[in-house]
């Protein structure tokens, strides 16, 4: 059977056709998953999930000649690997680093406010108008991804190296008046 005859199958929600496709790609997918999760439950589990995840979006998939499933089936077998990965690194670097970003921050109240609003003024575009977005309008970083039309992440990335540079240039402005 070729993969276009069974996707046709799949998307008819064809039992035998689902089978087929799950015993033809498993392995290579296990494979693939297996690069990027060194844990074998962790591969099954995400192996579990992209194929609900292949057969709920089988009638959505376009089919465009030999070799697309197999590229459209890795995409999502990438990308849920990937996500598994981010949700274990998010989780590890707060258990390893609680409050150090607040122990780093500057003290803004011993510069006084006009020079402060000149720095936040010299902030590169981006940095700036996240920053504001987020400190002054209370905006979340989905709430400013969305104006901006970013990604959260870049979001977050732009908040904290505008916070960076502010810091860095408070504590540049406390040594020129502290020693002057």
């Amino acid at each position: 059977m070729t993969e276009g005859e069974l996707v046709r199958l799949v998307q008819q929600r064809d039992k035998s056709a689902m089978k087929m496709l799950y015993h033809r790609y498993v392995g290579y997918l296990a494979a693939v998953c297996a690069r990027y999760v060194p844990d074998d439950d962790e591969v099954k589990d995400i192996l579990q999930e992209a194929f609900i995840k292949i057969f709920q979006g089988a009638d959505r998939f376009e089919y465009r000649g030999e070799g697309s499933l197999k590229a459209w089936m890795t995409r999502i077998v990438v990308n849920d690997a990937l996500k598994s990965l981010r949700r274990k690194k998010a989780t590890a670097l707060t258990d390893r680093f609680p409050d150090s970003a607040e122990e780093e921050e500057p003290a803004f109240d011993t510069v006084p406010l006009p020079v402060i609003h000149e720095m936040i003024r010299k902030l590169p575009d981006g940095y700036r108008t996240v920053f504001n977005l987020f400190v002054f309008e209370d905006r979340s970083h989905k709430e400013i991804a969305a104006l901006l039309g970013i990604k959260e992440n870049s979001s977050a990335s732009q908040l904290f190296h505008a916070k960076a540079l502010l810091a860095r240039w408070i504590k540049e402005y406390q040594r020129c008046h502290d020693h002057g």
